[in-house]
């Protein structure tokens, strides 16, 4: 039991004063709980969820192509074309739900890569405060919910939680809208639009 507090406490350690990632540490750790006898490299081998691990190696290339295609792009140009018509409120709540919905099939980082010049340039062509289009994008590329494979955590719980990938959509997209309205509504009242 000491030798596993002190390989836990080290991984987290070295994690948390910058020394190497916490994948790195992480693995590093694996090994040597195996390398000390702490676990059995069938132990380790069956605690792998290889359901996940075949859902991540699907969806990665899918992200990949909506980057490359310009997939994304489309998308947020579709959304400049018509936003004109629409109050500015209303469009930063787009401009947020879109922000949303491609952070569940790439990265939250390329996510805000990709649809930060595109709030801007919106929030410019409306007449809009472009810092409360910013805010827009970096919080919604924080609220991955729709699926298991929006965000590292989603994952960490699918399996061992015995979650169905439906529960996500069901529970998320409830919660996605209501963060939507709320978090759209605070960007107005605290930096307005």
């Amino acid at each position: 039991m000491i030798v596993v507090i002190v390989i836990v406490a080290g991984v987290v350690s070295v994690a948390a004063l910058g020394v190497s990632s916490i994948v790195i540490a992480a693995l590093a750790g694996v090994v040597a709980m195996v390398a000390t006898g702490c676990l059995r490299p069938t132990e380790v081998y069956g605690a792998v969820d290889w359901n996940v691990v075949f859902l991540l190696a699907g969806v990665i290339p899918l992200g990949i192509a909506m980057e490359r295609t310009g997939g994304a792009a489309l998308l947020a140009e579709l959304l400049v074309t018509n936003a004109r018509a629409l109050p500015p409120l209303v469009v930063l709540g787009l401009i947020y739900l879109l922000t949303a919905l491609i952070t569940e099939v790439v990265s939250n980082n390329a996510s805000v890569v990709l649809l930060l010049p595109i709030a801007v340039d919106v929030a410019q062509r409306i007449g809009a405060n472009a810092f409360a289009f910013v805010l827009a994008v970096t919080f919604a590329a924080s609220t991955a919910m729709f699926t298991p494979i929006g965000y590292q955590t989603n994952l960490m719980v699918y399996g061992p939680g015995g979650y169905k990938f439906t529960d996500f959509f069901r529970v998320g997209a409830s919660l996605q809208l209501l963060l939507t309205a709320v978090t759209t509504l605070g960007i107005g009242v605290f930096w307005g639009v």
